[in-house]
């Protein structure tokens, strides 16, 4: 058994002083927070700056302190073992416990900029002719120095900064202080630094929490007594589990209140990396947000899809952000031209206090518009998430394959949706999908993403190459949203294939699967190709039907072939008789195909004739997100597949497939 740890984003809606039993309210405990979180983002600001250098950030990097030990893994330890500190304002009495926070925060940044620094080192010191193509020579050295876990996004945006820094100086630079300026210090305070003498959690119940921590009373205190212990209760969100262990959190103001980001640990059932018998296969689809497909590997190295494709379409969500981000841009715009047309007068002008309020105005509602598409893309993001993994719990898969796009690069149309999907939530998708397999035990890697939509995955093993068309009746035009392969016929959607081949990598693959020791993430770096079978899978009868084929209350029981004993077909069932004759007065349902009598205007009253009537807009209002109980979508504007708890697998040979196509087929 291991533990997950999450976090969980509370509200300290007010605190009591323990000293004096004073009741703060949330207006002065949001304002004492943030004297306390200034003070360190102030102190880990100049600490930042002071040691942004190329010999310091090597001391860093030797992982040796000043006494010769190795520094350890909290930052605010190394700090001290390398000597680095900071003093805070003359008259400003700051205890040894923030001061901690301080060092942590900054040496996170540090050690994060050290990863940077080893990719700009790597690409400076092979430099290529062209840096907008490299050589396969010049790739092979540049992955030489480059350290584990660089993508060719990261590759390619690194290679743009010094680019724009050859054009500027002439010169390329020499290290990572020469490309950047120090990175930006966050307004919050890391108490997981502290020890119980700045700060101390504990939990009350199952849905409530208190934090005992020590606050300023002043914006700069100057003594002890300008300190004081405050206990903040804390109400718990449903996503918190009961036996779950509570961290020590991190405190930041938004908006005017306090912000308490809670991390937690629970136990989960450890997922092993290889040894898969049934998984599940995403791709990251140009008709649909994912589209999934699940498999088995057979005894003798087969891989056996269910032949249903699984499809969550977030079209309707995505055309909402789409809006949103034109919005927000248009709000950004006028929000540039009214800080030039501040810029360009002074206080004393007449036009100043009417620009001054339109500024404001227009910057709320753009900070509006930026919160709504941050909510909107966080609940498509876990509803995406969960989705998948009941789909992959209904198929009792024991893993999760997905495509790692950050290897591609942007061509065509296909470049023009990779940008597209980048636009999209794909990172918030893939961190909700670990979180939510790792609670199933259910492993999640990535395969490699290059030619899971341009080979087949039924024949050929990865040398069939399918031809894209608009449509399954258009199979001679251009297109990409539909796939055929002239070799052995399959006609199916592009991302079905993809998913289908994405599967096939993984299952046969999962020997070369590796772990990265820092993130725990595994990915599978080896293309590993075979084809793919249909075996259908039967749908397991739910309890109602059981218990009605149990308890002979069927209404739809199952027709017996022939009656044994008197040895003759049983009759058909009763059909609906059309209308033949005038006197034949047997109606019919179903609803003709042109309505000859117009419909009025939706003001006019009495009752609607048969027609199309003009449909009135949509009444204005807010609508809620209708949660679908069955594959939990969450969104009234996503389709996705029901998840179903299907039979096993057969066990008999795959679906036949037609041994002769037409000609049209042929020419093609």
């Amino acid at each position: 058994m291991s533990r997950l740890t999450a976090t969980a984003t509370c509200a300290a809606h007010g605190a009591i002083v323990e000293k004096t039993g004073e009741v703060v309210a949330q207006a002065l405990l949001a304002q004492r927070v943030a004297w306390l979180v200034g003070l360190v983002r102030d102190l880990a600001a100049q600490l930042l700056t002071a040691r942004w250098s190329a010999a310091d950030l090597d001391a860093l990097a030797s992982g040796v302190g000043l006494d010769g030990r190795a520094l350890p893994a909290k930052g605010w330890m190394a700090c001290r073992r390398l000597g680095w500190s900071m003093a805070p304002a003359p008259g400003v009495q700051v205890c040894d416990r923030v001061m901690r926070c301080v060092q942590e925060q900054a040496a996170r940044l540090l050690r994060l900029a050290l990863h940077r620094r080893a990719a700009v080192v790597a690409i400076v010191a092979t430099w290529p002719q062209d840096p907008g193509k490299r050589t396969d020579d010049e790739w092979a050295a540049l992955r030489a120095l480059l350290p584990d876990g660089v993508s060719a996004a990261e590759i390619r945006n690194r290679t743009r900064q010094i680019r724009a820094h050859l054009d500027q100086h002439h010169v390329l630079p020499g290290d990572l202080t020469e490309v950047e300026e120090p990175p930006a210090c966050a307004a919050q305070i890391v108490l997981a630094a502290a020890d119980r003498q700045l700060a101390v959690m504990e939990r009350t119940g199952e849905r409530s929490a208190r934090l005992r921590v020590k606050l300023p009373l002043l914006a700069c205190p100057t003594s002890g007594r300008d300190w004081a212990w405050h206990v903040l209760p804390i109400a718990l969100p449903p996503t918190v589990p009961a036996e779950a262990k509570l961290c020590a959190p991190t405190l930041r103001v938004a908006k005017g209140r306090v912000r308490v980001d809670l991390p937690f640990q629970t136990p989960i059932a450890f997922a092993p990396a290889t040894g898969h018998v049934i998984g599940c296969g995403f791709d990251w689809g140009l008709n649909a947000l994912l589209t999934g497909t699940a498999g088995q590997l057979a005894a003798d190295d087969r891989v056996l899809a269910d032949g249903r494709p699984l499809v969550y379409d977030a079209t309707g969500a995505s055309a909402k952000l789409h809006r949103l981000r034109v919005e927000r841009e248009h709000l950004a715009a006028k929000r540039e031209c009214q800080e030039r047309l501040l810029a360009g007068i002074t206080p004393a002008d007449s036009r100043f206090a009417a620009l001054a309020a339109a500024y404001a105005a227009i910057k709320v509602e753009h900070e509006r518009v930026c919160a709504k598409i941050r909510n909107l893309n966080k609940a498509l993001a876990w509803s995406a998430a969960r989705w998948a993994v009941d789909q992959a719990v209904a198929a009792g898969a024991t893993v999760l394959y997905l495509e790692d796009l950050a290897t591609l690069e942007a061509r065509g149309r296909r470049g023009r949706a990779n940008a597209r999907l980048s636009g999209q939530v794909r990172g918030q998708i893939v961190a909700a999908i670990r979180h939510l397999a790792a609670k199933s035990a259910i492993a999640v890697v990535t395969v490699p993403a290059r030619g899971t939509s341009k080979y087949c995955p039924c024949c050929g093993n990865g040398t069939s190459i399918l031809q894209h068309c608009p449509a399954p009746d258009r199979l001679t035009a251009k297109g990409w949203a539909w796939a055929w392969c002239p070799a052995c016929g399959l006609s199916c959607d592009r991302d079905w294939t993809a998913a289908e081949r994405i599967l096939a990598r993984g299952l046969l693959g999962q020997h070369t699967t590796r772990t990265d020791r820092a993130t725990g993430t595994r990915a599978i770096p080896t293309v590993v190709e075979g084809n793919v079978a249909r075996a259908r899978r039967p749908r397991k009868p739910t309890r109602a039907a059981r218990r009605a084929r149990r308890t002979r209350t069927d209404p739809h029981p199952r027709p017996a072939a022939r009656d044994r004993s008197k040895n003759r077909p049983i009759p058909k069932r009763p059909t609906r008789r059309a209308k033949n004759t005038a006197n034949d007065s047997t109606t019919s349902s179903r609803v003709p195909d042109r309505r000859t009598v117009p419909a009025p205007l939706p003001t006019r009253s009495g009752q609607r004739p048969a027609g199309q009537a003009p449909q009135a807009a949509r009444p204005a209002g807010r609508t809620g997100l209708a949660r679908d109980p069955q594959h939990r979508t969450g969104f009234h504007r996503v389709a996705a597949t029901p998840v179903l708890s299907l039979g096993a697998y057969a066990n008999g040979p795959s679906r036949p497939r037609p041994p002769d196509f037409p000609e049209v087929f042929r020419e093609i």
